[in-house]
């Protein structure tokens, strides 16, 4: 595990198992986060997208940083997703991550509406006062609004912000960014910029794939983010083989395809909750073919 920043190293956005009648195994999430952490892991980011936090209860947001914080093994992070439509609510998911135990939160700038810069910087100002160290979430996909590096420079200068997770999939900010705002980390946001965010000089990356396959992406994340270019050779071979899997990440049905692939692999997988429904059989057929053809490889 890393002995840098919590933000630092490989922190998996966790899936979040549920029964068939959609309800929370928090039993086998538990069981998750061990195993993350025995596998190499630096630390869990529950409450994501990936986790599908949006279809959660407040009780049960709660309740899955609680059990994360408790299976956490000493010096394994856990810096849960406090996104919420408004501000008032990203607090209170914040204060209650303080409380538990989290060493971080991960926060996506207001997605009720479409604010202004000056909202989004209110918006990170009240969430950075209950004192836990922010990863800001640049996803324009999803929220509408994008942290564009002059407003990323805004929220460092203040002392807001430490890093940004960026699923623009731009590698492009990754330079900018640290040209304006120097003192700000640079996450990667993707599975399948990998390489290129960790050539570009990326600390810390929030992880999908990883819950299925977590040996073979942290070592593609060791390799990318060395420095090494001897390094950045052997992670392209690794980066090539694994590509067909962690494009999944940036697509619609990124949390269907993560957990089938984790069922593919001898994990617990399961269902999603609504809105989101069952694979199509044909892209199912695909990701399953290709979690075989990655595992057949040698990767787990």
């Amino acid at each position: 595990m890393t002995e840098n920043k919590p933000w630092h190293g490989v922190n998996v956005a966790t899936t979040l198992p549920l029964r068939e009648d959609l309800s929370v195994d928090y039993d086998t999430f538990a069981e998750h986060v061990a195993w993350l952490a025995e596998n190499g892991a630096d630390g869990v980011a529950p409450n994501g997208s990936l986790g599908e936090y949006q279809t959660l209860t407040e009780a049960e947001r709660r309740t899955v940083v609680e059990v994360a914080v408790e299976a956490a093994p000493a010096g394994f992070d856990v810096i849960p997703g406090v996104g919420a439509y408004g501000a008032l609510e990203s607090v209170r998911c914040a204060e209650h991550a303080r409380d538990a135990g989290a060493t971080g939160v991960m926060l996506l700038p207001p997605n009720a509406y479409r604010g202004g810069e000056d909202e989004i910087v209110d918006h990170y100002r009240r969430v950075a006062a209950v004192g836990l160290p922010i990863l800001a979430y640049n996803n324009p996909i999803d929220t509408k609004i994008d942290l564009t590096p002059p407003i990323l420079k805004r929220l460092s200068d203040e002392g807001l912000i430490v890093s940004v997770k960026e699923f623009s999939g731009d590698v492009r900010r990754a330079y900018e960014t640290k040209e304006l705002a120097p003192a700000l980390d640079i996450l990667i946001g993707s599975d399948d910029v990998v390489l290129e965010f960790g050539i570009a000089g990326a600390v810390g990356w929030i992880a999908g794939y990883t819950n299925a396959i977590p040996r073979s992406t942290i070592e593609l994340y060791r390799l990318s983010t060395s420095g090494d270019p001897a390094d950045w050779a052997r992670a392209r071979e690794i980066y090539v083989d694994l590509h067909p899997l962690l494009r999944w990440d940036s697509k619609t049905l990124f949390v269907q395809a993560i957990k089938l692939s984790q069922e593919v692999a001898g994990r617990w997988g399961g269902p999603t909750r609504p809105p989101r429904l069952a694979l199509p059989e044909a892209v199912r057929a695909q990701i399953v073919a290709d979690t075989e053809n990655v595992l057949a490889l040698g990767y787990n």
